[in-house]
């Protein structure tokens, strides 16, 4: 490791992830898979071979760093997926909405469900999708989400779980990034 970046791998794609402090004496690996094709495309592979035998009818992720993964394993597993949004927009029309606090802005967040997505989760067994879940502050936001629209969550992935939380093992992911602390 160099000493402002962390070495991950995924599926022979190597990245070096830059070190950001979130808070005083705390840092930890930001993946920005943001038109990074090669990457994307690699840990959706791996991730759809994970999740093949989950009877999935719908994935789920939040605004926006994730989409290009959503998109990925929506197209290799032939599936629709669905955007939280993070902005209310006129034609959303009913939309539901939870509140999420982000580990990379600090800021307490809100996701919003369009209308039109509604009826497309409702009754339908979802996975969500992250790129990174770390606090699992966006995650119980798409929980409730789903909740509220009468969804059935039947698989949680992202591609990488970071930090010591123990609700993880029941995250499908493809690795797991530390978080550095100062001592």
């Amino acid at each position: 490791m160099a000493e402002d970046t962390f070495s991950v791998e995924v599926a022979g794609i190597k990245r070096d992830l830059p070190l950001m402090e979130i808070k005083p004496g705390v840092k930890i690996a930001i993946l920005n898979i943001l038109g990074d094709y090669e990457f994307v495309n690699a840990a959706s592979a791996e991730l759809a071979i994970l999740l093949q035998d989950r009877d999935i009818d719908v994935l789920v992720t939040a605004e926006a760093k994730s989409i290009p993964l959503a998109h990925a394993l929506s197209s290799s597993m032939a599936l629709p997926y669905v955007v939280l949004r993070k902005s209310h927009k006129p034609y959303m029309g009913d939309a539901l909405q939870s509140e999420t606090l982000s580990i990379t802005t600090g800021k307490p967040q809100t996701l919003f469900l369009d209308e039109k997505d509604r009826r497309l989760v409702a009754g339908k067994r979802i996975a969500i999708i992250d790129d990174v879940i770390s606090t699992g502050s966006t995650l119980q936001g798409m929980r409730l989400i789903m909740d509220k629209a009468g969804a059935e969550i039947v698989a949680e992935a992202a591609i990488f779980t970071e930090g010591d939380r123990a609700q993880w093992y029941d995250i499908v992911a493809l690795g797991h990034l530390p978080v550095w602390v100062d001592n």
